[in-house]
Formats: structure tokens, C-alpha cells, sequence
């Protein structure tokens, strides 16, 4: 699925200044992973997935154009999707980039493309 290149366009120049972006074809659309976690990600079906974080995931659902992140039948608590009307000026899309990379600081680090590993369970 292609995503939108205008938006990618305008996310990498919001994230020019930084040597810790990498930017990936992942879930649909172009993921702007930063340390090794996900930021934002530019859609095939529209808009921009931004990483919030948990704890901040229902006041973000008030913003104007601002929707739940599902994938099937799980909503994904830690991400949004902003319509592209949130996101129409640049100051609206470096603010929500904004967010994300503030979401991202507060993850634990984990190297690029490791996964944390899951304690095995006991037998």
C-alpha cells in the first residue's frame, strides 16, 4: 500500500535536524522510527499515526481529528491517528511529531530491530 508522500516529505524535514531517524515500510505506510522506536508513521489509508503513549492515549482522543488506532479489533493504547486536517499547518504537524518523539524518549531503549525478550515461564 503506498502512503502519502507529500506528508512523508514534510516529516522528514520536521526530523532533519536529527541523526537518530530511520525511516522504514512497515504496517501500511512509512514508519519514522527514533532510537530504535516508532514515532510516527505516515498512512496508506490516510492521516498520521502518532505514538503517545499509554497513559496520555485518552486525553489525546479529545483533540480535534483525532481518532483510536485499531488494528482488527484491538485498539493500540499508546498510538493515535490524527486526520490530515490536525495536521494542515506545520506548527499543528512539528506539534504532533512532537508528541510522539516525547513518547518515544519515554520508552525504554532497545537496540534497532531487537525485541525485548519474554521471561520463559516456569515449568
Amino acid at each position: 500500500m503506498a502512503y502519502d508522500e507529500e506528508t512523508a516529505e514534510r516529516v522528514r524535514k520536521v526530523l532533519a535536524g536529527r541523526r537518530d531517524v530511520v525511516a522504514k515500510t512497515l504496517m501500511g505506510g512509512l514508519a519514522f522510527m527514533v532510537k530504535g522506536g516508532m514515532c510516527c508513521s505516515v498512512s496508506g489509508r490516510g492521516g498520521l499515526l502518532i505514538r503517545v503513549g499509554a497513559e496520555a492515549h485518552e486525553r489525546m482522543l479529545g483533540e480535534p481529528h483525532v481518532q483510536p488506532m485499531g488494528m482488527g479489533r484491538r485498539v493500540m493504547t499508546s498510538f493515535v491517528r490524527v486526520a490530515a486536517e490536525g495536521y494542515r499547518t506545520d506548527a499543528a504537524l512539528k506539534k504532533w511529531i512532537g508528541r510522539g518523539l516525547d513518547a518515544v524518549a519515554a520508552l525504554k531503549a532497545t537496540p534497532s530491530g531487537a525485541r525485548p525478550r519474554r521471561k520463559a515461564a516456569k515449568r
